[in-house]
């Protein structure tokens, strides 16, 4: 446990959900189990519900800068960066450039990309070509976490060794996610130069509304904790598997997360 006199920072790019269930609330509730802190930078306002997305509305680009450059001109520290949706191509050349500006007094920091394209219907949450906006990024990121169809869509590829491979010219490491895949098990495969591991987890029954957000963030806190990658994915993955199984529902559709309880 910190003491709260040095507790990890993680700096967190992503959307606002009304529901509570995805994007930054998902986030804050996933770093905070973990011990860290958020740092809550918001690239877009989005109309949604625990099921489907109405509407994205991306924060001004010089909006999202201002936000950043207020926590690093006050010297905050940073110890993880976490990217959900970033809401335009502008965006994320922002984005890009705060982790330049981070990495030439942190060359090490972690960066956790989530290559958020779509909500768990198919609804589209970023203006434009999604998958071109997070050119910049990809080559910056310590870890990608995609899901399936989102690994298929960055690489063109459909089997999930071929996305590893290609994936892996960007980052050097890569977890590509099984939930949208089918049978009783989900099976997560994490792709590193020295390493390969999948990790095997029960399917469980209903849909869940930001699983994806509260993994990254798992992940990233681990890492803002300086936990090697290996046992970061380990632990963040059980955490968000007891999250999920005790979700609990608030309108008809996907269940939420319980991501309250601390992470071991």
């Amino acid at each position: 446990m910190n003491d709260g006199r040095n507790v990890a920072c993680v700096l967190v790019f992503a959307g606002l959900d009304p529901s509570g269930g995805a994007g930054m609330q998902a986030d804050i509730q996933a770093i905070s189990a973990a011990g860290a802190h958020p740092l809550s930078i918001v690239t877009a306002l989005t109309v949604q519900d625990n099921q489907h997305v109405y509407a994205v509305h991306p924060v001004d680009p010089e909006v999202l800068r201002a936000q950043a450059r207020a926590l690093v001109d006050q010297g905050t520290r940073i110890d993880a960066i976490k990217i959900g949706i970033v809401g335009s191509a502008a965006n994320a050349k922002v984005i890009a450039d705060v982790i330049t500006l981070l990495r030439a007094t942190n060359a090490d920091l972690p960066v956790v990309l989530d290559p958020v394209l779509a909500s768990g219907h198919g609804d589209m949450l970023s203006k434009g070509d999604a998958v071109q906006a997070l050119a910049p990024l990809r080559t910056l990121a310590t870890l990608i976490t995609p899901n399936l169809p989102e690994a298929s869509a960055l690489c063109s590829a459909e089997d999930i060794d071929a996305q590893g491979r290609i994936l892996m010219q960007y980052a050097p490491h890569v977890l590509i996610k099984g939930g949208h895949g089918e049978g009783d098990v989900i099976v997560n495969r994490w792709f590193s130069a020295d390493s390969r591991r999948d990790w095997a987890w029960p399917r469980l029954r209903g849909d869940f509304h930001g699983s994806g957000c509260t993994l990254a963030s798992a992940i990233a806190s681990r890492l803002a904790q300086h936990v090697p990658m290996e046992a970061a994915l380990d632990t963040a993955q059980q955490y968000t598997q007891h999250a999920l199984t005790n979700a609990f529902s608030i309108a008809p559709g996907q269940q939420i997360p319980n991501r309250v309880k601390e992470m071991s």
